[in-house]
């Protein structure tokens, strides 16, 4: 019976596992479908209005994955039936807007730029050539005009570069209903409506509100009953990487931007925030791996070859250093050359601790603002990890490289594991060092205010090898050779 039971479960289990399998598939088969739809419903000779009522069954998202099916020459015929503004919504979505946009007339992109949101139409812009920018820019309306430039008279790496001009603006002192009624009218032209932002008579930012709280608010109720007039701000000309942190603090669906006299100029969005880190996460793992910016699959040979040269160049330079220093031990190497055997480990290993400090240090850096006691702390800590993990490694490679000595090169076991020994104290002696250049690199390059990434896995190993070098075979030299007097082997 018991053995019945135990069946049981496991065909109960086999049948949910196929269940859940079939499930995947089939949702895995309708994700598929959706492209296929909607290439056949793009394809179909339909009017404009069978057209968009059909494809509003869609999201954005879908549609621009399906565009990429088409030709060239069917999209041109479709972009007239959707019209400027449903194109601006699907062409949010596409990864390559350049390439859209040059399917396009002037004209004609000019009135899709104009409905998109102003952040969404700037990254468009910046994508295109500098010619061709300067026309569509002169052909915006008179609004989207003036939020593009706006927008594109901040630097990259400054807060007013990344913000929208789509948010919704009220005065402090209006009734819930006059609020309300406000609200409806700008919602028409601006779609992020879950914060309010209020102004006062001269137009300084006041404060914001919930959506949520006006909804629910009495008609009597003041409007600056609701209103939070300590909300965080930012402000246009603020550094991205400053502010980064602050924002995700908060965690509200948007933040306004403030210019120096207090005006809002547009807000930072959740979207936005996501993006940004995103960026910085891809820049910051480009650097880590020695690149002087981020590569995408669409650049040439030349461009590819430009972010990768400068360090690779810096690097060559540092490794020719190492092999001379590997040169000056020649003399140990030509009496005992069993000590090659075990170079690569010693490199190696304080490699991977070197770069372990460099990530827990950058991270560090990059959330908090590190006191110098802090600091301090921080590089004792990652002194006091590399020793530790020292101890432990250093004694089992003691262990088994004087045993691999003994057991495959046939040689005494006093001289094994005098030779094991002068192996596993550099193992030990490296990982500190390493651990503490990991962790002073990285602090040095923040105190001189560039960007603690720069300091990268590349850079931070091939020091670790000049370290690594110098105590491996330093200390063969002064021990092996010098205190126990080791014969030639």
């Amino acid at each position: 019976m018991a053995a019945f039971a135990v069946l049981c479960r496991k065909e109960d289990g086999l049948l949910e596992e196929e269940l859940n399998e079939q499930i995947l598939d089939d949702q895995t088969s309708k994700d598929q479908d959706y492209e296929e739809e909607l290439v056949a419903i793009l394809r179909s000779p339909l009017s404009a209005e069978e057209l968009s009522d059909q494809l509003h069954d869609y999201h954005e998202k879908d549609i621009a994955d399906a565009l990429e099916s088409l030709t060239t020459e069917e999209r041109q015929k479709i972009y007239p039936l959707l019209g400027a503004e449903y194109v601006s919504e699907i062409f949010a979505y596409v990864d390559d807007p350049d390439k859209y946009f040059a399917e396009l007339n002037i004209e004609s992109a000019a009135k899709i730029l104009s409905n998109m949101d102003s952040d969404d139409a700037v990254d468009v812009l910046e994508e295109l050539d500098d010619d061709v920018q300067k026309q569509i820019v002169d052909l915006l309306d008179e609004d989207a005009s003036r939020d593009v430039q706006l927008i594109l008279s901040y630097e990259d790496d400054e807060i007013g570069s990344i913000m929208t001009t789509n948010f919704i603006q009220i005065h402090y002192n209006l009734t819930v209903r006059q609020a309300m009624r406000e609200l409806v009218r700008q919602a028409g032209e601006n779609d992020n409506i879950s914060i309010l932002y209020a102004v006062d008579d001269e137009n300084h930012f006041y404060g914001a509100m919930d959506l949520k709280d006006l909804i629910i608010a009495r008609e009597g109720t003041k409007l600056e009953d609701l209103i939070s007039t300590s909300f965080p701000t930012v402000g246009d000309h603020d550094k991205i990487s400053d502010s980064l942190e602050r924002i995700k603090d908060y965690a509200e669906d948007s933040i306004p931007v403030v210019s120096d006299e207090g005006t809002i100029l547009g807000v930072i969005t959740s979207q936005d925030i996501v993006e940004v880190v995103d960026d910085e996460m891809g820049d910051d793992y480009a650097k880590l791996a020695g690149l002087t910016a981020e590569e995408d699959l669409h650049e040439t040979t030349f461009q590819s070859m430009k972010k990768r040269l400068p360090w690779l160049i810096a690097l060559l330079v540092l490794g020719i250093i190492v092999s001379s220093v590997v040169g000056v031990f020649e003399a140990v190497v030509a009496v005992l050359p069993i000590v090659m055997c075990f170079q690569s480990l010693i490199l190696d290993m304080a490699g991977n601790v070197g770069t372990q400090s460099l990530a827990v240090t950058i991270r560090v850096l990059m959330d908090e603002e590190l006191t110098a006691g802090q600091k301090i702390g921080l590089v004792w800590k990652e002194m006091r990890v590399g020793l530790c993990n020292g101890l432990f490694l250093g004694s089992v490679t003691f262990l088994f490289v004087g045993l691999y000595i003994l057991i495959f090169k046939k040689l005494p076991a006093d001289n094994a594991f005098l030779i094991s020994g002068c192996v596993g104290l550099a193992l030990l002696a490296s990982m500190v060092v390493s651990s503490l250049v990991g962790t002073l690199i990285p602090m040095f390059f923040h105190r001189i205010k560039v960007d603690p990434a720069v300091a990268s896995g590349p850079l931070i190993t091939t020091v670790n090898d000049l370290v690594a070098v110098v105590t491996y075979y330093g200390l063969a030299w002064i021990l092996l050779l010098g205190v126990f007097k080791l014969v030639p082997m």
